[in-house]
């Protein structure tokens, strides 16, 4: 049995002066620290100033007896978890059961025998200690498992972002390559075949020129294909299939923007260019449908300088959050006519700029779709909550964005939200 002799602080509460003594010297001499009072009241009086180990408490005391003094210790936050032996003469079964039902630990029967006091005070003063001990390991351990759990899913989030965008990098630069060639080619020929028509029109007007009137063959051919209008069109045709192919051109390098793999080190990047890039490669989603009008974005760009930063999951967070503004959008839909979404049409607002101390860059990305209510702000960021459909949301974009922006960038990542008004996200991250 442990020592907890030194530093247990007994009381004893008895009317009796000479029960008092007795006890008293007997513990002293055990090597116990000793106090005493002469009734309930002032028992109660001493424990608001220092508490007990361990409670030795007359049953039979004038004024507010040991039963009543009991009851007061146990509906007491502060005292209830103190053992209290009671000291009686009584020795019948009815007394005992009432105060173990009102909280005493044990009883001891008047007279004493020294070596049984002690016995039974060294008794419970070990189970209050192991009791003690016990809520402690398990608060610790099941503050270690709650660690332990948050590490796991920390750890989850990472493997599942670094598997994510592996994937995504490789399938985009597989595309992208895939593209270019074809593009490449075709962009390439396209100044060619404009060369070669007016090379072609040249000749004709020559021919014009010198033969005015040409034979029935040719003049036939000359109406049925519309040699005028296939002048004035074929230039057009040309220059629409250059800005046809460079918009290919375009959504090819967003992609690769996109999907820049990461090293281990920051490195220089332009935030406009990356969100620019996500709202290329999210243009399919924006554009109008059937249900509604094209989603509007506007974009106010602050004067940023180049960032240091992991551009490729910075892309990521851009992603996850523009996402969610579309899906919020299209939820605020439900139920509304394409004319009154047009009078009132779907927006994000895409703010820029740096913060006062010019320390940090500020992302602002807000809609005007269905909010969130207060409860459900404060579960956003968490592993796994999603308030979507089974099969249309993991509840991994946003935690994902939070470890992205809070912990590989030392940044913060704010919402605010008014439900049936809309959500901003407000991104805030060191620029050096």
């Amino acid at each position: 049995m442990l020592n907890l002799q030194e530093n247990s602080l007994i009381l004893i509460v008895d009317d009796t002066i000479t029960n008092l003594e007795i006890i008293s010297n007997a513990l002293t001499t055990a090597g116990f620290v000793v106090t005493t009072a002469r009734n309930g009241e002032k028992a109660l009086q001493q424990i608001q100033d220092t508490l007990p180990d361990l409670i030795l408490l007359d049953v039979m005391m004038p004024g507010i007896d040991g039963f009543e003094t009991c009851q007061k210790l146990k509906t007491n936050p502060l005292t209830q978890d103190i053992p209290v032996i009671f000291m009686t003469g009584i020795s019948d079964i009815e007394t005992k059961v009432k105060g173990l039902n009102l909280g005493a630990v044990d009883y001891i029967t008047k007279p004493f025998q020294k070596e049984e006091v002690l016995a039974r005070i060294k008794t419970h003063l070990q189970l209050r200690y192991l009791t003690k001990t016990l809520e402690q390991r398990v608060t610790e351990r099941t503050a270690e498992l709650s660690q332990a759990l948050k590490d796991l899913q920390a750890y989850q989030i990472q493997i599942i972002q670094k598997e994510k965008m592996s994937a995504l990098g490789q399938l985009v630069t597989g595309i992208a390559h895939e593209i270019n060639n074809p593009v490449s080619c075709i962009h390439g020929n396209l100044d060619h075949t404009a060369n070669y028509f007016n090379n072609l029109i040249k000749i004709i007007d020559l021919y014009q020129q010198n033969y005015p009137e040409p034979v029935p063959a040719i003049q036939a051919e000359i109406a049925e294909t519309d040699l005028e209008y296939m002048r004035s069109d074929l230039p057009n045709l040309i220059t629409s299939m250059k800005e046809g192919v460079q918009r290919i051109r375009n959504i090819s390098t967003s992609l690769r923007n996109f999907s820049r793999p990461d090293k281990d080190r920051k490195v220089f990047c332009n935030i406009h260019n990356g969100i620019d890039s996500t709202i290329m490669i999210l243009k399919h989603r924006l554009k109008p449908s059937k249900v509604r009008p094209e989603i509007e974005v506007m974009r106010n760009y602050g004067n940023l300088p180049s960032i240091t930063c992991f551009s490729g999951q910075l892309n990521q967070v851009f992603m996850n959050i523009l996402t969610n503004a579309i899906d919020a959008l299209e939820e605020s839909n439900i139920g509304r006519s394409y004319s009154e979404i047009e009078k009132h049409p779907n927006q994000i607002w895409i703010t820029t700029s740096l913060s006062e101390d010019k320390h940090n860059a500020v992302i602002r990305i807000k809609d005007n779709g269905v909010g969130m209510s207060a409860d459900i702000q404060q579960k956003i960021f968490e592993h796994l909550f999603t308030t979507k459909l089974f099969g249309r949301g993991t509840g991994l974009g946003l935690s994902i964005a939070h470890q992205i922006i809070v912990e590989k960038h030392k940044g913060k990542l704010d919402v605010y939200s008014v439900p049936g008004k809309g959500s901003e996200f407000m991104i805030t991250i060191p620029i050096h």
